[in-house]
C-alpha cells in the first residue's frame, strides 16, 4: 500500500504560477468550518485513533458528527492515526494527511504518513501511505500549504535528524514527493507546526520544546529556512502543543488554538487577534468556545454552506447534548454515583456528561434529561437535590424529572431550566452539586447553562 517516490519540481506548474494562473483559494466563499481530530480521555477509555470530524457555523462551538465515532480508519501501517490535517487544495477538493501512529507509543520510528482524498468530506478515497524520508525517526503532525512560487504543495512535519526539527517534502499530487529537506530549525528543539498563507505572507506557528511555549514565525516566501520568529511565547494551563492558526471566514480576525499536552487537562485553549502579523493575542473567554468531545491534536478548515449541510446529512448530528456551566465554563453537568453535579472536562467515564434531552415526562412542552450510558435513568430532584434515578412510573417522579427550558437567567442566549412542580425554583449548581433553588441576580449564573 505504501509508495516511495522522490520527484523533481514540475516546471509547468511553476510557470503557471508565474503567469498568475493559480486559482483563487476556495476558502474565500466559506461560511462554516470543519474540524478533524482523533480522541483520547484521561484513562484512555475514550481513545479512538481513527479520523473524527465535527462542524461549526461560528468556528468556536463544535458539533461532533457520526456520534463522535470515526468516519474512516487507516487500513495499513499501524492501523491508527494521530494529528490529522485537512487541506483545501487549489481545485477546491480536500486532502487528509495524518501521523501513522496507533496509540501513545511515541518511541517507535515511522517514515510514513497516511493520506486520503475527498471531494467534500462525505467520503474518503484513494487511501495510501507515502514515505517521506529514510531517517530512523518519526514523521509526526503534518501540515501542508500551497507554495505559489514553486507551483506545488509543501508537506511540513516534525522529525529528528539529531535534533527535533521540521522537514518538508514538495508534491503536486500527494502521491509522489520530493526528497526531504530541513524546513525550520531555529537552534532549539521544535514540534507541531501549522502554516497559513495570507496576503503573500507565510505564517508558521510552532512549539518550542525547551520552554513549552507556542511561537509564531513568518516569511515572505515560505521557502525553507526563511522564517523569522516574531511573537512572544504563548501558553495557557500547565502545558500545551499543536497550535492551529485559523482565519475566520469573514476575514476580520484570527483564532489560535492550542491542544493540552495531556488528556487529563482541558483539551483545548484559544486566543483571538485582529492582526495575525502583530504580537497581541488575547486569551479567549472559555464561555465562547466548546471543542469537540474528547478531541485531540486536529486541524480546522473552512467549508461552504452546501458542504456543511452535506456533512450533517451524511454523518448526522449527535443524538445527545452536554450542559456547560456559565460561570464555570470548563465544567459540565454529569452524574457520578447517581448524584447530579458539574465537573471539569475531561473526565471518565466521559459518557456521564451525555444526555438525551427528551420531551418532559410530566409535560411534553418541557424537557427531561435521560442518561446516555444509563438509559432509563433521569435527572430528578428529591428534597431539592438532583440525582439520577430510574423512573418508577409515578406522577411524582415524572414531575420531579421535568423542567421548562427558558432563556438563560444570566445570558438569554444560553438556557435555564425551571422546575415543573416547583415553578419558582431552577436547576442550579451549588458547591458543584446540582439542586433546584429560587435564584436572585447574584446566583443567576449558577442556574445558566449552554446546551452543546
Amino acid at each position: 500500500m505504501s509508495r516511495r517516490t522522490f520527484t523533481l519540481l514540475p516546471a509547468l506548474a511553476a510557470a503557471a504560477t508565474a503567469a498568475g494562473q493559480i486559482p483563487t483559494p476556495a476558502w474565500a466563499a466559506n461560511t462554516a468550518y470543519v474540524f478533524a481530530y482523533f480522541t483520547e480521555t484521561p484513562n484512555q477509555s475514550g481513545a479512538d485513533y481513527g479520523l473524527h470530524i465535527a462542524v461549526s457555523q461560528d468556528g468556536l462551538n463544535w458539533k461532533p458528527l457520526n456520534q463522535n465515532n470515526a468516519v474512516v480508519r487507516p487500513t495499513a501501517g499501524t492501523l491508527g492515526l494521530r494529528d490529522p490535517f485537512l487541506l483545501r487544495k487549489q481545485d477546491g477538493t480536500f486532502v487528509v494527511l495524518a501521523t501513522d501512529l496507533n496509540g501513545t507509543d511515541f518511541g517507535q520510528n515511522n517514515q510514513y504518513l497516511h493520506v486520503w482524498d475527498s471531494v467534500d468530506l462525505t467520503s474518503f478515497t484513494g487511501y495510501r501511505r507515502i514515505r517521506m524520508h529514510d531517517l530512523a525517526t518519526h514523521t509526526w503532525a503534518p501540515t501542508a500549504f500551497w507554495d505559489a512560487a514553486r507551483g506545488q504543495y509543501g508537506i511540513v512535519y516534525s522529525a529528528n535528524n539529531g535534533s527535533d526539527v521540521f522537514l518538508v517534502n514538495y508534491t503536486s499530487d500527494f502521491r509522489t514527493v520530493s526528497a526531504p529537506q530541513v524546513y525550520f530549525s531555529p537552534g532549539f528543539n521544535v514540534l507541531d507546526g501549522d502554516i497559513v498563507v495570507d496576503g503573500g505572507v507565510y505564517y508558521f506557528f510552532y512549539k518550542n520544546l525547551g520552554n513549552g511555549l507556542i511561537y509564531g514565525a513568518r516569511s515572505s516566501t515560505g521557502a525553507p529556512n526563511s522564517y523569522t520568529t516574531y511573537t512572544s511565547g504563548l501558553r495557557q494551563g500547565s502545558s500545551m502543543e499543536a497550535p492551529m492558526l485559523v482565519k475566520n471566514n469573514a476575514g476580520t480576525g484570527w483564532w489560535l488554538w492550542g491542544d493540552s499536552f495531556s488528556p487529563v487537562n482541558n483539551d483545548y485553549y484559544l486566543w483571538n487577534s485582529t492582526n495575525v502579523g502583530g504580537n497581541a493575542w488575547a486569551v479567549a473567554d472559555q464561555r465562547t468556545y466548546t471543542p469537540p468531545l474528547n478531541a485531540k491534536h486536529g486541524s480546522i478548515a473552512g467549508i461552504t454552506a452546501a458542504e456543511y449541510n452535506g456533512l450533517v446529512s451524511r454523518w448526522g448530528l449527535p443524538a445527545w447534548v452536554r450542559l456547560k456551566s456559565s460561570n464555570f465554563p470548563d465544567r459540565y453537568v454529569r452524574h457520578a454515583n447517581n448524584v447530579g453535579r458539574i465537573d471539569a472536562y475531561p473526565f471518565d467515564p466521559h459518557q456521564d456528561q451525555l444526555w438525551k434531552m427528551v420531551p418532559g415526562l410530566a409535560d411534553a412542552a418541557g424537557v427531561s434529561f435521560e442518561s446516555v450510558n444509563l438509559p432509563g435513568r433521569y435527572l430528578r430532584h428529591y428534597n431539592y437535590a438532583i440525582r439520577l434515578d430510574a423512573s418508577d412510573g409515578t406522577a411524582a417522579f415524572r414531575g420531579d424529572a421535568t423542567f421548562y427550558r427558558v432563556p438563560g437567567l444570566a445570558d438569554s442566549s444560553w438556557s435555564s431550566f425551571r422546575s415543573y412542580n416547583f415553578p419558582d425554583r431552577y436547576l442550579r449548581h451549588s458547591n458543584y452539586l446540582l439542586r433546584i433553588d429560587t435564584l436572585t441576580s447574584a446566583t443567576y449564573q449558577d442556574g445558566t447553562f449552554r446546551v452543546v
